[in-house]
């Protein structure tokens, strides 16, 4: 995936509250595609490796969610993760974290990962498919920002974290607005380097 490519389409299976069902789980399945999450507006989008994994739960999911009202100050109407885990694991993984603000997304076949070019095995940890670590800013379904980790491989022997940290996102888009303001109108301003490698 690169700058200015749309994202590709996919339906997530998620599961919803819903207390007319009653009883001690009242949630019931509905469908999102990639259109209810992206359309019309301007979003972080970071993906990562699995719920409860250390990396994601210690420091990337809880930083994002810290965070969160300096993001909305440079633009950003939501924040999601997407990993490769099914509805009731990324359920109980939000419900672990007291996630407010930061929405998860479950992509339990990996439908939406492997369209956007980010399904790597993890056998060698005995995860099998998952998603590698990288963030977006996406606007209107368009991708604005890309930040991979580097490594992109199958069965990778270190989980690279930095480029698609939220403190070296929030960096950038703060930088990318400063260069913005002191450039002359009509000057085109030249990008900063968006993938790793």
């Amino acid at each position: 995936m690169t700058v200015n490519k749309r994202i590709p389409f996919a339906t997530f299976r998620i599961r919803i509250r819903d207390e007319s069902i009653g009883g001690p789980n009242p949630f019931r399945w509905d469908d999102k595609t990639s259109d209810d999450y992206f359309r019309g507006k301007r979003v972080i989008l970071f993906s990562l490796p699995g719920a409860f994994t250390p990396t994601c739960s210690t420091y990337q999911v809880p930083d994002f969610e810290a965070l969160y009202d300096e993001f909305e100050k440079e633009g950003v109407e939501a924040i999601y993760c997407v990993s490769v885990n099914d509805a009731f694991v990324i359920n109980a993984w939000g419900k672990a974290l007291g996630l407010r603000k930061v929405r998860l997304i479950p992509d339990g076949s990996g439908e939406f990962t492997r369209k956007m070019g980010m399904l790597v095995a993890k056998d060698n940890v005995g995860f099998g498919m998952r998603s590698w670590r990288y963030a977006a800013v996406i606007n209107d379904g368009v991708v604005e920002q890309w930040f991979e980790e580097e490594g992109f491989s199958d069965n990778c022997e270190t989980d690279p974290y930095g480029v698609s940290s939220p403190q070296n996102i929030l960096e950038t888009l703060r930088g990318a607005k400063t260069t913005a303001a002191v450039w002359p109108s009509g000057v085109n301003v030249p990008q900063s380097p968006l993938r790793a490698g």
